[in-house]
């Protein structure tokens, strides 16, 4: 890469892709963000213009072909996903995806095909990750500083009204892919399974308690990991309070984080039990380095580091596979009713194609 601002454009013009404008402007310079390309070209112009884009487009391969990017960020409705990707990457793009970054493992595997074939990556929204309190964390926990990882206890409980669903995409197994777990949970599954390491089992139950959508509004997850640690998992529209709360219990601490769409610095708290001998160095342990917050920015940062350096991008490839195979596996076992072992799903099962698996047999709503 040389010294020069990348060039970017930006596929979808609705509410998130503001998050991708002002992540570029926080970029300072590194990114020259030259056109946007929606379908509806009164929204298109309505954004570029507002936004201070040079171009505008409602055409995909026109704006890949004129404008040749180096890096494609994508903000469009969650079932365009993977076919935009690819054809980004064929472009002779890097791709910066919102979630879910793809409807199934099929379309991962399609995803990682494009990858080897074009030599270029595409990576997955998950800011919770990048923020500087999750980093820290991840640090202790890959040094062992807090002992080993026993219990996590995750609730993103949040409030969809059913206005919210009115928009034609959503609630929908075809355009949205999922419900409350695809949608809204899955960036707490993901920084959980970022944070604890290879999970191993799933046992999961949904539902559709209230609202008249197709998809789950509500599911509850129990997860066995790797390392032996265990937690559990869930996730709603339904909650008039909001608030999206974790708590990790280690063998010398307990570490919550208490927010609701990103944090910071002073949404974290280290205890460590009533007379330990350790105490004292809770302090030290809760000492974050630095405060950048959760956000598509801090995620950007990282990307554009590793396009700098050729590298494989965070969250693309293997480090996002295992959230992919784990929300098929939780659609599973939801819909079963079993148990779900990671390596379960294979080309050979329907919920490797779709995460409502065989969506032609209704399944079974409360």
């Amino acid at each position: 890469m040389t010294n020069q601002p990348i060039r970017a454009v930006l596929i979808g013009t609705g509410g998130i892709a503001r998050s991708h404008v002002a992540a570029v402007r926080a970029a300072e310079g590194q990114v020259a963000l030259t056109a946007a390309m929606d379908i509806d070209a009164g929204r298109a112009h309505a954004f570029t213009e507002t936004q201070g884009i040079a171009r505008t487009y409602t055409d995909v391969d026109a704006m890949l072909a004129e404008e040749k990017p180096q890096l494609v960020m994508i903000a469009t409705p969650p079932g365009t996903h993977a076919e935009l990707a690819v054809r980004s990457m064929e472009a002779g793009a890097w791709v910066l995806c919102e979630k879910p970054l793809c409807a199934s493992l099929a379309e991962m595997d399609r995803i990682e095909e494009a990858e080897r074939r074009t030599g270029n990556y595409t990576s997955s929204v998950f800011q919770w990750r990048f923020g500087s309190g999750g980093q820290h964390l991840k640090r202790l926990i890959d040094q062992g500083t807090l002992g080993k990882p026993l219990v996590c206890n995750s609730l993103v409980t949040w409030y969809r009204t059913p206005e919210y669903y009115a928009v034609p995409w959503r609630g929908k197994w075809a355009t949205e892919l999922g419900g409350c777990s695809m949608g809204h949970g899955i960036h707490a599954m993901d920084f959980v399974l970022w944070l604890l390491g290879e999970w191993q089992e799933v046992r999961a139950m949904i539902g559709t308690l209230d609202r008249d959508i197709e998809v789950e509004d509500v599911s509850m997850a129990s997860v066995r990991f790797a390392n032996g640690a265990m937690a559990n998992l869930t996730n709603a529209v339904l909650c008039p309070r909001e608030v999206s709360y974790m708590r990790f219990d280690f063998q010398k601490a307990t570490v919550e984080l208490t927010h609701l769409y990103s944090y910071r610095n002073g949404d974290w708290r280290y205890s460590a039990p009533v007379g330990a001998a350790y105490g004292d160095e809770v302090a030290r342990w809760a000492a974050i380095p630095e405060d950048v917050p959760s956000s598509h920015a801090a995620q950007l940062a990282a990307f554009l580091a590793a396009m700098q350096r050729g590298e494989r991008p965070p969250v693309s490839g293997p480090d996002v596979r295992g959230t992919i195979e784990f929300l098929a596996s939780l659609y599973k076992s939801g819909m079963e009713g079993k148990p779900v072992k990671r390596g379960e799903i294979t080309p050979g099962d329907p919920f490797y194609h779709q995460m409502c698996g065989p969506c032609d047999q209704a399944w079974q709503k409360p």
